[in-house]
């Protein structure tokens, strides 16, 4: 069949975005999110682009939601051919800010959400010879300032996607990691951090971006139909991460220095 997808975090955003590029080609969707009403939009939105599908609640913290989200996929579509791991929050805040509830927040959704997809999912994927799409971040290979637990994350993600496209190579399961930049998002809806100032800060990063969740959807079908492990839709991304890969001491100064000029507006902001 290779025309059924699982996406998580589908009640909008990028998750959404997702569900819209496929749905085009006419796939067949299993959608969920912690969102119902947005779930109930992205599946009207999926149905007037081409495409069809079923929508059910998950929270990916808990691993029974998932392995019977996969079971309604078995029933409903007769197994599954691509996942998209997409389901993430947002947070901020200097190590020495944030607490260690903040941590285990972040890494719970953000990590391990993804770990527990693709251990929920791998069965069927293995039966499909399917795909494995994690959403990651740039925050995983360019580690910015006041961001430590979500850099963590989704670090871990691009270190997972890496052993798993060894490890699944026989199964002829593929895998392929996607880490944007900041780009136009609800990202902040869920955004958890020590300060207002911080949330200030990152919604000003996302609504500058020259980049819409589309644009990037767009992006990652392209360069999954091309067969690419590592997906960086972001052009100033891409830059970066080819500046760190030969001289990464250069953005470790220049990282160093936007912590310093994050620290002086905080400052400035309590005064």
């Amino acid at each position: 069949m290779q025309n059924r997808m699982m996406i998580t975090g589908a009640g909008s955003g990028l998750g959404r975005e997702i569900a819209l590029r496929w749905a085009r080609e006419g796939w067949h969707l299993a959608l969920s999110d912690v969102s119902e009403p947005g779930l109930q939009e992205t599946l009207k939105m999926v149905r007037e682009a081409g495409g069809d599908g079923f929508i059910q609640r998950c929270d990916v913290r808990d691993y029974s939601q998932l392995t019977a989200f996969a079971q309604a996929c078995e029933e409903k579509l007769g197994g599954i051919d691509v996942i998209v791991n997409n389901a993430g929050v947002a947070s901020g805040g200097f190590f020495s800010e944030l607490s260690l509830e903040d941590w285990d927040w972040q890494i719970a959704i953000n990590l391990m959400g993804v770990v527990k997809g693709c251990k929920a999912f791998l069965p069927l994927l293995e039966q499909s010879k399917g795909k494995i799409i994690n959403i990651a971040s740039m925050a995983a290979l360019m580690q910015g300032p006041a961001m430590s637990n979500y850099n963590v994350a989704k670090a871990g993600v691009v270190a997972l996607s890496e052993s798993l496209l060894i490890e699944l190579a026989q199964q002829e399961v593929a895998v392929h990691v996607v880490c944007p930049s900041f780009f136009q998002t609800n990202l902040l809806d869920s955004f958890r951090g020590p300060t207002p100032a911080m949330k200030a800060q990152v919604g000003k990063l996302l609504e500058s971006s020259p980049i819409s969740a589309a644009d990037i959807a767009d992006y990652i079908y392209q360069q999954v139909a091309a067969g690419e492990f590592m997906i960086l839709p972001h052009e100033q991304g891409r830059m970066a991460w080819a500046i760190k890969q030969k001289n990464p001491q250069l953005l470790y100064n220049e990282m160093t220095t936007m912590a310093d000029k994050m620290r002086a507006k905080a400052k400035q902001n309590n005064a």
